[in-house]
């Protein structure tokens, strides 16, 4: 009777609850993962390049993913790879940023933090230069080294609730003195099918942190796990599906939507598997790759630019409800106008950037009133004493030859 009981609590519980479970069986899953390979830990993926060939056969068969987010980097980047794992992803990503660049792999399990800083000498040998570190961290809390706090803890064990009120006044104090990835440091933050491994609380938290570290124009790129709609409680409640990226996974939709809610713009799925990977429940789970820009904070200033939307939709809606005309002239404030059409922008092909014919400096720029439609007269990008000619008699092409 007891054990009916037992079972039926289990069965009942909530996801708030059986979330306090998930930190544990992702641990253990993942440890078991480093001693030997667990073949149902990831997606088959296709991996750009020839970046695999110098990598230990340990580190390709005990790395777990779902997806690529690894040919999106450039070189001379600083990249943080969150639940970097074996490092797999940031030893081909050492290839790619070359010397100039730096790789930063944070995971909170011991064993494979092992694992990939057992080979970081031979593959540094191999390249001809060293730029990889392996941290130990949450990657919902980037700021506190969990190392450093270990060391702490083994010097101040825990014994009442005075010595836990000390234990986070010592957390606090990391965070702000000895930052494990410092606030605007990084080019990118790459992850492969590990967001959905965090707890459903704390999510929130991890993409306000993958925010705060990225630097203004700095970008995120996200392979994971996504579903179709919400898991059954069946799902919900099955450790095992927690820690095999199933009962974690984001639903598509809201995916995007946490990335938007954190501040980034230029959010777009790169890729999208049409075949789920797992369908449990009569719910799909399936791989996306997801990326997302930082840089639209500040103040709207007026410098006379306008924009142009080369089509072929007849309009479109920005994430801050800018909307652009098809082949209008836009105004826009310089921030907007630079976040559309900087060389690395994710918009710039879509858009013609038409600059003021005379610079206003950023000092002398008045405040930018933003409306949704508001159409910019040539003249006011002219400027209102423009009244040039310009005419020619002479031919336009050289003799024999087609304009």
């Amino acid at each position: 009777m007891t054990d009916t009981v037992t079972s039926r609590q289990q069965t009942s519980q909530s996801a708030s609850e059986i979330a306090y479970n998930i930190e544990s069986e992702v641990k253990i899953r993942y440890q078991e993962g480093a001693r030997q390979q667990q073949p149902s830990l990831c997606c088959p993926t296709e991996y750009e390049g020839n970046y695999l060939q110098i990598l230990p056969e340990e580190i390709v068969a005990k790395d777990y993913g779902c997806g690529d987010p690894t040919r999106y980097v450039n070189e001379g980047e600083t990249v943080v790879d969150l639940g970097s794992g074996a490092g797999k992803n940031c030893y081909i990503l050492a290839q790619k940023v070359g010397a100039a660049g730096k790789i930063i792999g944070v995971d909170f399990n011991d064993e494979m933090l092992s694992l990939a800083r057992k080979y970081q000498e031979e593959i540094a040998a191999k390249l001809g230069y060293y730029n990889t570190e392996f941290v130990k961290g949450k990657i919902q809390d980037l700021k506190l080294p969990l190392d450093k706090l270990q060391a702490w803890l083994d010097q101040n064990p825990i014994y009442s609730l005075d010595d836990v009120a000390e234990y986070e006044l010592e957390c606090d104090r990391l965070r702000q003195a000895e930052t494990l990835i410092a606030d605007n440091s990084v080019d990118v933050v790459i992850s492969n099918c590990v967001l959905n491994l965090v707890h459903p609380q704390d999510k929130e938290q991890l993409f306000k942190e993958i925010y705060r570290v990225l630097k203004r124009g700095g970008r995120a790129v996200i392979s994971d796990i996504v579903c179709d709609e919400d898991p059954t409680e069946k799902i919900l409640n099955d450790p095992e599906l927690w820690s095999g990226c199933i009962a974690g996974a984001f639903r598509e939709d809201n995916f995007l939507k946490m990335f938007e809610a954190a501040g980034f713009y230029g959010i777009e799925i790169l890729k999208r598997e049409e075949t789920p990977w797992q369908v449990i429940d009569g719910v799909e789970f399936r791989s996306v790759t997801i990326r997302a820009y930082k840089g639209k904070e500040g103040e709207c200033l007026e410098r006379k630019q306008a924009v142009v939307y080369k089509g072929p939709w007849k309009q479109v809606q920005d994430d801050d409800g800018h909307i652009y005309c098809r082949g209008e002239r836009m105004a826009v404030c310089d921030k907007t106008y630079h976040i559309l059409t900087d060389a690395n922008s994710p918009y710039q092909k879509d858009m013609i950037a038409i600059a003021p014919y005379e610079n206003i400096p950023l000092e002398e720029a008045e405040i930018f009133n933003c409306k949704n439609k508001a159409i910019r007269h040539p003249k006011e990008t002219k400027g209102s004493e423009y009244n040039l000619t310009n005419a020619s008699n002479d031919d336009c092409c050289p003799s024999g030859e087609c304009c």
